[in-house]
Formats: structure tokens, sequence, C-alpha cells
């Protein structure tokens, strides 16, 4: 597998489909689809290694990564610029005790069993997937950052707004998101790595997973 490469989009506001795609993550997730190459199989997104974070900040802007590099142009025309450049020197320069800036929007869910019923084949008993906030999303994110090669120094949790679309009036439990920013210490390099190239969590098809570090 090829080093991932990271893409900087810089939206066009006045563009009717970037437009359309800043208010609903699931078109969102199909424009940026078109990244990628063709026939990837059942699972294209996790082939492709494709992750991306969505910032409106100065201006609406996306932070693409993907296992094959992308191309822009085809994308709709006069939808985004671009900018693009590896991951390979970032993942070089781990190593363990340095310290870093991290940022991450993540989708903080538990799976909830105490009124669960067993699957009427498999008899396996999975409990219903249930969005964790305040608290609980530290706690979620605190396991996971250690899980993932870091020492958590200092977290700032902001919630995201939805832009997820809503089934018979019930979010959907990847609905919610947060952002973790803040300074981390690298315990394990190895571990970290593959938390960069694959993800952390769930929703990574909307916007969430992924991971991103700057020196301190």
């Amino acid at each position: 597998m090829t080093a991932p490469t990271l893409t900087l989009l810089t939206l066009n506001p006045h563009h009717k489909t970037a437009r359309a795609d800043l208010k609903d993550a699931v078109s969102l997730h199909k424009t940026l689809m078109r990244l990628v190459p063709d026939n990837l199989g059942p699972t294209p997104r996790a082939q492709a290694g494709l992750l991306f974070r969505l910032e409106t900040h100065p201006a609406p802007t996306l932070l693409i990564q993907s296992h094959h590099q992308p191309d822009p142009a085809r994308l709709p025309h006069g939808y985004a610029t671009h900018q693009m450049r590896s991951l390979t020197p970032l993942l070089n320069a781990l190593r363990t005790g340095l310290t870093v800036r991290y940022r991450i929007t993540a989708a903080p869910v538990a799976s909830l069993t105490a009124h669960a019923t067993p699957h009427p084949v498999t008899g396996k008993t999975r409990g219903k997937l249930t969005p964790l906030t305040g608290d609980d999303a530290l706690t979620w994110w605190q396991r996971r950052a250690t899980a993932a090669g870091l020492h958590l120094l200092t977290i700032d949790a902001t919630p995201t707004p939805s832009r997820f679309p809503r089934k018979n009036d019930t979010p959907s439990p990847h609905a919610v998101l947060t952002q973790f920013d803040g300074l981390a210490r690298i315990t394990d390099p190895t571990q970290l790595a593959t938390a960069l190239t694959t993800g952390i969590g769930r929703a990574k098809s909307y916007g969430a997973g992924l991971l991103s570090l700057a020196p301190a």
C-alpha cells in the first residue's frame, strides 16, 4: 500500500453542488467518492482509505486522506480548488515521547445492551448504538486515543452541527459528532501510524474519524 495522500479542497461557496454538499453528509460522501478509482469492490471507501473532515472557518474546506492520489478533475467543474501532499513525512517523524497537537472529528457511540434482544438466527445479542456527549464522549476519546498510541495532555471538545439526514424524524446515532483538539504525547508510533491511515471510530463515510497531527 502506498503512503496516503492528503488533499485540501477549498470549496466554492457559490457552486450549487458545493452548497448542497455542505448541508448533507450523504451527498458530500457521494461527491468525494468521485476522487477515487472505480471498481474498488463492495467497500470502495474502505478500499480507497478515504477519510475526510469538513472545516467551515475561515472558509469551507475539506481535508481529505486517501490511499490513492485523488483526481480532482473528476469533481464538478468549479467545485473547489485543491492542494496535495504526501503523508509520508509525518509518518516517518513519529517517535515515542514526541508531543503533538491533534484534531479529530469523531462519532462517539456506545452499544447499550440493557434492552437488546438476541438475533433470531445467530442468537447473538447486539446492543443499540447510542451517541455519547459530554463527559461520556470525553471518556470515549480518551480510551480511543490511548489505543491509538497517544497519551492525551489536554482535550477541548466541541459538538459539531449535524448534517446527517433524519430517518422517520429520528437522528442516526452517527449524526452526533464531536471535534476533539488538544496536546498529546506519542506512546506507540506503530499504533499511531495505523490510526492515522485507517481512521478512528464510526461514521467515516460522513466526515468522522480523520486524525490530524501537527508539531506542538
